[in-house]
């Protein structure tokens, strides 16, 4: 076994990537200080071919270099779009037949683990802010509230891995169902 060269990968270029059919998910960022979450899910939503990311209120938005260093051009390749409210995004969004979930620990919340997507379905995640989590006015509108299990001693996990874990688990049931 050996690891594969870049040009084994065979990697999109960015104009093929723009140009390709995305996966039905889109990405809302609510109010995320960390510019460096930010460029981690630029990353992320091109690593998975997401549609777009919305990054709303305070999210920092390219050209940023603190976003680059860990986007890593990422911003070049994925859609989107800075919304000042994320309650606009997420009411704009549900007009346009998105489901959209909020991503947080809330009474009556989904565990990402029994959450089964429609295959035919259009999905909107939305990570809150480090500290504060996403907004209540937020929470309210969204269609479900989705949560991840943990079994620690800490009672949160770091919004980039929050969004690859979400991302991940979310895409691999799709593609399941499309099997």
């Amino acid at each position: 076994m050996r690891k594969l060269s870049m040009e084994e990968l065979q990697r999109d270029s960015v104009e093929d990537f723009k140009n390709k059919q995305k996966n039905p998910l889109v990405l809302v960022l609510d109010n995320v200080r960390s510019l460096h979450n930010v460029g981690s899910t630029f990353r992320t939503a091109d690593a998975f071919a997401v549609e777009k990311i919305y990054l709303c209120g305070i999210t920092g938005t390219p050209p940023n270099k603190e976003i680059h260093k860990t986007a890593l051009g990422a911003t070049e390749s994925v859609e989107w779009v800075h919304v000042e409210s994320t309650l606009e995004a997420v009411t704009a969004l549900k007009a346009e037949g998105y489901s959209v979930w909020a991503v947080e620990q809330a009474q009556d919340s989904t565990m990402l683990t029994n959450f089964s997507p429609a295959k035919d379905g259009k999905y909107a995640f939305v990570f809150g802010n480090e500290v504060f989590g996403v907004e209540e006015e937020v929470i309210a509108a969204a269609d479900g509230v989705l949560e991840i299990p943990q079994f620690g001693t800490k009672h949160s996990l770091n919004i980039s891995v929050t969004v690859g874990v979400v991302v991940w688990d979310v895409l691999s049931k799709l593609l399941i169902k499309q099997a």
